[in-house]
């Protein structure tokens, strides 16, 4: 248990571990003592449990499993005592997805010359369609593009005036290493596979293939190839995504070494070429040619979400968010086939219940808070995209939106990992709450992996709207130095995306519960006060926020 002085008040906050009481004081921001009552060890827990049990299928977007939990939340938050937080007097904010699922064979044949060579679907690649047809077919010569960067502010265009109408693209994961560019070791979003899927169309590409490396994309490749028939999710355009390359995908490191060794070329030799900025793009005289088969179908995902008005200026409002969905269940798996996502992201789901808790047992704040339950988010983001294209309230008028993805399983840390840390003004905020908690800020230990655009605030920083994200800080108390990262890296390789993400019989919440009272009162503060935090002015972000709300 842990002792805790709020205000006046001396409470005691159940936080699950083994270390001695302490006693710090902590100025009232708001509701403050409604943290020792509303956020505890016994209720998490309990919401991690059910939300990841195989009654909820994984919680994939489309299935009985998000039926399932949809009703738990809006169960929950109604509950508690919110209101339903769509302006139409609903709990829900619909988001029309399109679920695609390839049919499964179809080989990668690459040839040049009398060189003929198969890649196999999983093992050496994964090649998907964006467009809602039934199939697409490409054949086409392979371009090797280096990371496939168009940055005109740091004088960079990795396309030069090659022509790539037509072509396959190859791709390098991450940022050019280059010093002084970019963010150095931190990813920019020309880093992420998702902007060289974006600028592949842009450039009129028949197929856009992401060259995988497990360190710099983060992960293992059987995060990516292990179930490669899986159903997944886009949001429809107009045009019905007509103007994306027909094929978007993933390649192996080892696959896309060997088409550079078909054209005579070393890969190691030109991936390093590419860190320069009078890189060329290099025709490898290798073409590919495949197909992609779907089944289609068209459904209506939710957003759940729920409101505490405001007391003083009620149309000003504070989010918090997570993303309720995981990856459903997979039938051709033998044994386990059902994603129970409970680091991810069924802690943080009830992390918002919990937060909701929270401010529920106080008196409202003077600005309306929304807790934002998003889907989709392992689909590319989709909930929070949808939100930020089409927000329930003004952007002008969202102060800011704190995320949580994933809570700490493993204990108590002195330290807060702040992703992103120099985007924005919420940063101050941030270290003068961590200081009153007697906690610190560390900045992301691992900025190459690009964590700032793959996870839902940045919806919401595409949109304008400060957002925060704090990961879990890797300094744990009675642990020995460098056991944080070693059990990031852990979870990584063993449990992310896997069926293993479960619930541990050895995990310690109380690191989770500390983290869930920082980011409450980091709510809190923005909700009791007329502050608006503003990007910095190196962020790209700035320029969106400045035309929201000129002049002030």
């Amino acid at each position: 248990m842990r002792s805790v002085i709020v205000g006046s008040l001396l409470v005691v906050v159940g936080c699950g571990g083994a270390s001695e009481p302490t006693a710090t004081t902590v100025d009232p921001v708001g509701m403050a003592q409604a943290v020792a009552a509303g956020i505890r060890a016994d209720t998490l827990l309990a919401e991690v449990e059910r939300l990841a049990s195989d009654a909820f299928e994984g919680r994939a977007p489309g299935s009985e499993g998000e039926t399932r939990t949809i009703e738990y939340l809006r169960e929950q938050f109604s509950t508690l005592g919110l209101a339903p937080g769509n302006p139409d007097g609903t709990w829900v904010q619909n988001v029309p997805l399109v679920g695609i699922t390839p049919v499964e064979g179809d080989t990668l044949r690459v040839s040049r010359g009398d060189d003929t060579r198969t890649l196999e679907p999983g093992a050496d690649y994964v090649a998907y369609t964006k467009r809602v047809v039934d199939r697409v077919e490409v054949d086409a010569e392979f371009v090797f593009v280096g990371y496939g960067a168009v940055a005109p502010e740091y004088d960079w265009n990795d396309f030069k005036d090659v022509d790539v109408t037509g072509k396959i693209l190859l791709f390098l994961v991450n940022d050019p290493p280059s010093d002084g560019l970019f963010g150095g070791q931190a990813m920019t979003y020309y880093g992420r596979w998702t902007y060289k899927h974006e600028i592949a169309a842009e450039k009129g590409a028949a197929g856009s293939l992401v060259i995988h490396e497990p360190g710099p994309a983060g992960y293992p490749w059987e995060v990516v190839g292990s179930s490669p028939y899986g159903e997944s999710f886009d949001l429809v355009s107009d045009d019905r995504n007509m103007g994306r390359a027909a094929i978007e995908g993933w390649i192996r490191r080892d696959a896309a070494a060997s088409l550079f060794e078909m054209a005579g070329l070393d890969f190691a030799t030109e991936k390093a070429k590419a860190a320069r900025a009078d890189f060329q793009p290099v025709e490898l005289g290798v073409t590919g040619r495949t197909q992609v088969r779907n089944t289609l179908r068209t459904i209506d995902s939710q957003n759940v979400v729920a409101m505490l008005p405001g007391a003083g200026a009620p149309d000003e409002v504070v989010i918090y968010m997570a993303h309720w969905d995981h990856l459903g269940r997979d039938e051709s798996l033998t044994g386990d086939q059902i994603y129970n996502g409970a680091a991810d992201n069924a802690t943080g789901t009830a992390g918002l219940i919990e937060l909701a808790r929270a401010f529920t047992l106080g008196e409202p704040p003077r600005r309306s808070v929304l807790f934002l339950a998003v889907t989709a988010e392992e689909q590319g983001l989709l909930g929070s995209r949808y939100y930020g294209e089409h927000p329930l309230y003004p952007a002008a008028q969202t102060v800011a939106a704190l995320n949580m993805d994933v809570l700490n399983q493993w204990g108590r840390t002195s330290d807060l990992t702040i992703v992103g840390m120099g985007q924005s003004q919420l940063d101050d905020v941030a270290r003068e709450i961590a200081g009153r908690l007697g906690r610190v800020l560390h900045p992301d230990p691992e900025p190459e992996k690009g964590l700032y655009y793959r996870s839902d605030h940045f919806s919401f920083a595409r949109a304008g709207i400060p957002a925060f994200y704090a990961d879990p800080g890797v300094d744990y108390l009675d642990k020995p130095p460098g056991y944080g990262i070693e059990k990031r890296e852990e979870y990584t390789a063993n449990d992310y995306h896997a069926v293993s993400d479960e619930v541990k019989p050895d995990w310690d919440l109380s690191g989770a519960l500390d983290d869930l009272t920082f980011m409450y009162h980091m709510g809190a503060r923005l909700a009791a006060t007329d502050e608006w935090p503003e990007w910095s002015v190196t962020s790209e972000f700035r320029a969106i926020r400045e035309q929201q709300r000129p002049g002030r």
